[in-house]
């Protein structure tokens, strides 16, 4: 067994890469949720949700993008986002990764947390798995970590997914660097730098 010290105002997590190699028979899953293109969202908006569907689960890439950076990756033609709602309000959104013509990345795939462990989840997926096997797509893949839900990697096998690869992740707690607010995710304690 190898261990190793990870940096007290670090984080240490372990990545489950997870792929589906054939287009799956999608079933519809009875949701009263509905879903919408979000073409070139407002960055603001769009991380005031980032934000309320991810910093339980310590979610930070895109909240450490400027503007230029982050409109780069949300404006991009071979990027596709989908807003799920609950009638007028917005409770989700999943974001697709083009880049590869052979391929689709589920980069974000998420609800705000009181719309979990309702059900949605199958429904927001069959929507997305519905998007991303466009013609030509021969491989659809997405990335959980052991930040995320302890049901995300049997829920990503339960429709299809297998798991391909592992690697450990080593970042500054983004709570700390001043990212995410210090109460998010408080399932995983904070250990400040020692001075």
């Amino acid at each position: 067994m190898t261990t190793m010290d990870v940096p007290n105002d670090n984080l240490a997590v372990v990545v489950t890469y997870f792929e589906m190699t054939q287009k799956p028979s999608l079933s519809e899953h009875q949701s009263h949720l509905t879903f919408a293109d979000w073409k070139r969202p407002d960055l603001t908006e769009y991380r005031t949700l980032f934000q309320a569907v991810g910093d339980i689960w310590l979610w930070f890439g895109h909240l450490m993008k400027t503007d230029e950076e982050l409109k780069s990756v949300l404006y991009d033609d071979k990027t596709e986002i989908i807003r799920v709602e609950d009638g007028k309000h917005l409770v989700g959104f999943v974001e697709l990764n083009f880049r590869d013509p052979e391929q689709c990345e589920i980069v974000y795939f998420g609800l705000v947390p009181e719309m979990n462990g309702k059900g949605h989840g199958r429904a927001v997926m069959a929507e997305t798995l519905k998007r991303a096997w466009k013609p030509g797509i021969k491989r659809v893949w997405l990335h959980s970590c052991t930040n995320d839900s302890p049901r995300a990697p049997s829920f990503y096998e339960d429709v299809g997914f297998i798991a391909y690869k592992r690697e450990i992740d080593i970042h500054p707690d983004p709570r700390l660097t001043g990212h995410l607010p210090m109460h998010a995710s408080p399932h995983i304690p904070i250990i400040p730098a020692i001075n």
